[in-house]
């Protein structure tokens, strides 16, 4: 099957909707997605340039010569393709359309829930919040505007914060919007709060003093393969493994390497939105330490055998009917499992993991 451009979107939805389990919840690519052709010898890797830290992660990653020439060995070239969110990768990995993405805890599970696909490690550890204008708790939500990305971590954040106030979906006023675009609609009274991920918040909170976060909710993000490319290319797989971890080890080797890093990302977002994004830089790599490089043993998932990763959001999402009720925990258990990051630590020669060769 191939599929190409904004005409792949009915393509890829008949066929993840022709598997056993289809999610209401994935969403078509939006205008600027980059979307690859289906069946192609190339790694394609989906990444969302505009979040802090997956969108410095990305940037760091697609600029290693050693990724570039491990991959082209294997006639495998990797290829890194701009999402606004990461809703709109999971149906692409499915379809074989990527083979890799940077993804959000409630897409992560979209994505694992139905057996195609593994999660590699962990990419953010942090909280998403919801942002109100002149509000103190979440209850002063009744009945207001609110801003949101469907299906992402940020959504399942504002699912707990109205459940803990004894509020649903049906007593607010939900207007979809891209994350970039909270803080000016929050500016301008588009709307009255908005639910999102870095560097929306911290753009926000700067803007105005009436700002403020009235909901956190924990969240994670991951790099996550399809399981037909570590079943085809376990090889290509393990490189591009080997590479995210390396990005993750040259950011903490020196602060001028990470400030490095956000300048690389700021010019992506710029190049894939047209827009400056207006986090300073020190902010930015703020942000990266605390969400990722200051996280104990990261980019190694944490209790991934004793306190399950994810278990809690799968078991709220179920709950909530944004996950099937057939949906199994033991499959993304499964997923959970994928040993690519241990072969490629335990190899740290083989794999280049402290030696380094970027791009300008």
């Amino acid at each position: 099957m191939k599929c190409r451009g904004q005409g792949s979107v009915a393509c890829w939805r008949s066929f993840v909707c022709g598997l056993a389990l289809c999610l209401p919840t994935f969403l078509p690519a939006a205008e600027g997605d980059a979307l690859p052709l289906a069946d192609s010898p190339a790694v394609d890797v989906g990444i969302q340039p505009l979040g802090i830290p997956s969108g410095v992660i990305s940037a760091v990653m697609r600029r290693d010569r050693f990724l570039q020439r491990a991959l082209d060995e294997l006639a495998t070239p990797g290829q890194f393709h701009p999402f606004w969110r990461g809703p709109a990768i999971v149906p692409l990995l499915a379809s074989r359309q990527l083979e890799a993405g940077l993804l959000g805890d409630m897409p992560t599970l979209m994505a694992t829930v139905g057996g195609g696909a593994l999660i590699v490690g962990l990419v953010k550890q942090t909280s998403t919040a919801i942002v109100g204008r002149g509000m103190a708790q979440v209850g002063e939500l009744a009945g207001k505007r609110i801003a949101y990305v469907e299906g992402s971590s940020a959504h399942h954040t504002l699912l707990q914060g109205l459940r803990s106030a004894g509020l649903d979906e049906t007593q607010v006023r939900l207007l979809p919007m891209a994350v970039t675009e909270m803080p000016d609609a929050l500016a301008s009274g588009q709307i009255d709060a908005f639910a999102g991920w870095e560097p929306a918040p911290a753009i926000a909170l700067a803007a105005h003093h009436r700002n403020r976060v009235i909901f956190r909710g924990l969240t994670s993000d991951y790099l996550v393969f399809a399981q037909s490319f570590v079943d085809s290319r376990p090889e290509s797989a393990l490189q591009l493994t080997a590479a995210f971890v390396r990005a993750l080890a040259w950011m903490r080797r020196s602060q001028d390497n990470l400030e490095r890093a956000v300048r690389w990302m700021k010019a992506d977002a710029l190049a894939f939105s047209g827009k400056v994004l207006t986090v300073d830089d020190a902010q930015a790599a703020r942000i990266v330490r605390q969400d990722i490089l200051d996280v104990p043993s990261a980019p190694v998932i944490p209790g991934r055998l004793t306190t399950p990763p994810l278990r809690s959001e799968f078991d709220f999402l179920v709950r909530q009917g944004r996950l099937p009720e057939t949906a199994r925990w033991s499959v993304v258990e499964s997923a959970l499992r994928y040993e690519g990051l241990t072969r490629v630590m335990a190899e740290p020669g083989r794999y280049r993991l402290s030696v380094f060769d970027y791009e300008n």
